[in-house]
């Protein structure tokens, strides 16, 4: 399949022990952050951009890695009963179709103009989060399904449309959607996110293995590392309470909007 790149991206490059490292310390520290908040590709994006691959590139690579720890992430959950099976089905089709527009649009733009469309829109949902923290729950309430709540599935197919486009930063959408619409507490949001995640990047990750925008070998070591952060989080956040979760929420969009700020 012929690439739009004036010099074919090849499926891998030479990665130096230093890059190595980075690599996966970046991939655990956003499998970690990801799992209970979001903005883990802040770690991950900038590791990638760093082997020398254009922005568009690093966006499609980074889903490989997205996409391992989003399943080792759900099945961490399901596995301590923090997963809402029944209602994944409904929650996580808006996600799907979103993601499937997202990501064409995502894989069709030039790298030039990508990344200041990437710094803007992280920018812009982590302030959502930072100045209107009453989204996240932070005491038991009655939990809503999507007929109770219509207008979360519009914020659905928004997390999906973002998802699919850019992903980092995603999840602070789909709590939004999850936590402060349906009003699950923040652990069994970030169980069904994470559901989420996986499905919607899933189809992002085809679209760019179309546009041959995905570089294996950068994305397998990220996986890697993510997988790692992934069961670290996982049980940190089955016994941490609300409150500490919403801070570590709260801290990781102010460090996604400080990223963006100094880029």
């Amino acid at each position: 399949m012929s690439s739009r790149f004036p010099i074919p991206v090849p499926a891998s490059m030479d990665i130096d022990a230093l890059h190595l490292i980075l690599l996966i310390v970046s991939g655990i520290a956003a499998g970690f952050v990801n799992t209970i908040a979001g903005g883990g590709s802040i770690f991950t994006l900038p590791a990638l951009i760093l082997l020398g691959m254009p922005a568009d590139v690093a966006n499609g690579t980074n889903r490989v890695g997205v996409l391992m720890q989003s399943l080792a992430a759900v099945r961490g959950f399901d596995r301590h009963n923090k997963l809402d099976r029944e209602s994944v089905l409904p929650i996580v089709l808006p996600t799907i179709v979103g993601s499937l527009v997202g990501s064409s649009v995502a894989s069709v733009i030039p790298a030039e103009v990508l990344k200041p469309i990437l710094l803007g829109t992280m920018m812009a949902m982590t302030l959502l989060i930072v100045l209107k923290p009453s989204t996240i729950p932070v005491t038991d309430e009655p939990i809503y399904n999507l007929q109770q709540r219509p207008s979360a599935v519009a914020w659905l197919f928004l997390a999906g449309l973002y998802g699919g486009f850019v992903q980092a930063g995603v999840g602070f959408i789909l709590l939004t959607a999850l936590a402060g619409v349906l009003r699950y507490d923040l652990l069994r949001a970030n169980a069904l996110k994470m559901m989420c995640t996986l499905v919607f990047s899933i189809v992002a990750l085809g679209v760019f293995i179309y546009q041959d925008q995905v570089m294996w070998i950068p994305g397998l070591i990220v996986g890697l590392g993510s997988i790692v952060g992934v069961q670290l989080s996982v049980k940190f956040a089955i016994s941490a309470q609300q409150k500490t979760l919403k801070w570590i929420l709260l801290g990781m969009a102010m460090l996604v909007c400080a990223a963006a700020l100094l880029k």
